[in-house]
């Protein structure tokens, strides 16, 4: 029998949603939302759960960059596997990657169903049941390539349109043409002729996505064509593939959908208006939204139907409907450099960022390194490191030199030296200087964990 293989698509920065969204702590692993026991969830956990109720026997690989490996890995227990693209190519190349993984690497076969979907929709569970139909579809050759397609609510000059030859009460639909992205006076004739929203889920049968990486080259194995990614074409899935089959259906599908991307659609699901150290004036606030991680005081008077957000990587003002235009605007703002990040060793937050005559720059962190867990064996290729134990006890290796460290420790790291430290007795609390003339985090290059996490 054929299996089903769920490939979730998971990429992008969110930059909608900054400063609270970065590069390496993307939109979908924002715990923003609640589960049924009132516990707060990202968008990436909440999904994983509804595949789990609905589709309990699917196979799930998620295709994303390494700047999301880990907090993916943070998140998510439980059995799934990762592809990680080598560089960001667009959707294209991202499912076909994930395509010679499932073949070379888990040992699909060329007859399973093959669905894909992005890792981040904020849907009912009736949106996961109709996975199954796609699947169904597929395996019955109702067409090569089965879409499923979202009923409008209104006339969206955000999404994409699918045009089908059937309407009405047709669970499968042969698909004539595709819309992206029409003005609203089109979009409502679209409606009316019964045209659905192309929602980015996919369904076809493994072998007929081979069939189409085999037109961009032979790839030996997946190693093979992970070394020769830049070949594939940089292109969206919908562009490439989807609108150039030659036999197309799409399955409708009625329940709730929305792309929590922007602020004005997030703080529509959030349940908490207020987080963090925060006076709001509700005599002269009214739909307001406010987030604030600094832990500084943060006073809010005479705003309506706006957010405002305080995180370490920056502050935004911004009403609800014009927040989803700030990408361009974040772009000119934002530093490249997050200034907060849990890891699984720990977290780190960026104090001080300066720059000096010669040329030099020096860069700040407070990292707290928690008791059993060590910080990767690593070496810093553009700058030198000072660190200052302010709190605990643990262990620091450089160049496999291993040295005891408690409060009052200073440890100097030269250029190009291999270093990792672990916390024993206690967390570790350190201030880290860096410092040199290049402060990127593409320099840093990791090695193996040093020590042993059994012991």
């Amino acid at each position: 029998m054929s299996k089903l293989h769920i490939v979730l698509l998971s990429g992008g920065s969110g930059s909608r949603l900054w400063p609270l969204s970065n590069e390496t702590r993307s939109k979908q692993f924002l715990k923003v939302l609640r589960d049924e026991n009132g516990e707060h969830v990202s968008m990436v956990q909440r999904v994983f759960g509804q595949i789990s109720r609905m589709v309990p026997d699917a196979d799930i690989t998620v295709a994303t960059g390494v700047s999301q490996v880990r907090s993916l890995e943070m998140q998510v227990k439980g059995r799934y596997a990762e592809v990680v693209e080598p560089e960001r190519r667009d959707t294209a190349p991202a499912i076909m990657l994930a395509c010679e993984h499932l073949a070379s690497e888990q040992g699909a076969r060329r007859d399973d169903t093959v669905v894909v979907m992005p890792i981040d929709p904020y849907v009912e569970d009736g949106y996961f049941a109709k996975v199954l139909e796609i699947s169904q579809a597929v395996q019955t050759d109702a067409a090569d390539m089965v879409l499923l397609g979202v009923e409008p609510t209104y006339p969206s000059e955000k999404y994409g349109y699918i045009v089908s030859e059937q309407t009405g009460d047709a669970p499968v639909r042969k698909v004539s043409r595709f819309t992206e992205k029409p003005d609203e006076v089109t979009a409502r004739e679209l409606i009316a002729q019964g045209a659905l929203w192309n929602c980015g889920v996919f369904g076809f049968r493994l072998g007929y996505a081979l069939g189409i990486l085999a037109r961009y080259g032979s790839f030996s194995s997946y190693e093979d064509l992970r070394s020769r990614y830049a070949e594939l074409p940089k292109n969206s899935f919908d562009y490439e593939v989807v609108e150039r089959a030659e036999s197309v259906a799409v399955i409708p599908y009625a329940g709730d959908w929305k792309d929590l991307g922007t602020w004005n659609t997030l703080t529509e699901e959030m349940k908490d208006p207020y987080s963090g150290r925060v006076v709001v004036d509700d005599s002269t606030c009214s739909g307001v939204h406010v987030v604030n991680e600094t832990g500084l005081p943060l006073v809010v008077a005479g705003l309506t139907d706006s957010v405002v957000v305080a995180t370490p990587d920056g502050i935004l003002v911004s009403g609800k409907k014009e927040s989803a235009a700030i990408k361009s605007l974040v772009g000119q703002a934002a530093e490249s450099q997050p200034m907060y990040e849990k890891c699984p060793w720990g977290e780190y937050r960026v104090v001080d960022l300066s720059s000096f005559p010669n040329g030099t720059s020096a860069l700040t962190r407070e990292l707290i390194i928690r008791e059993g867990k060590q910080l990767e064996y690593q070496r810093q290729t553009g700058c030198s490191v000072v660190w200052t134990v302010l709190s605990g006890q643990g262990e620091v290796v450089i160049e496999e030199r291993l040295q005891e460290v408690a409060a009052g420790s200073v440890v100097c790291i030269s250029t190009g030296q291999a270093y990792a430290a672990k916390a024993t007795a206690s967390d570790l609390f350190i201030t880290e200087v860096q410092l040199g003339r290049v402060l990127a985090k593409e320099d840093t290059e990791e090695l193996e964990l040093f020590w042993d996490e059994n012991q």
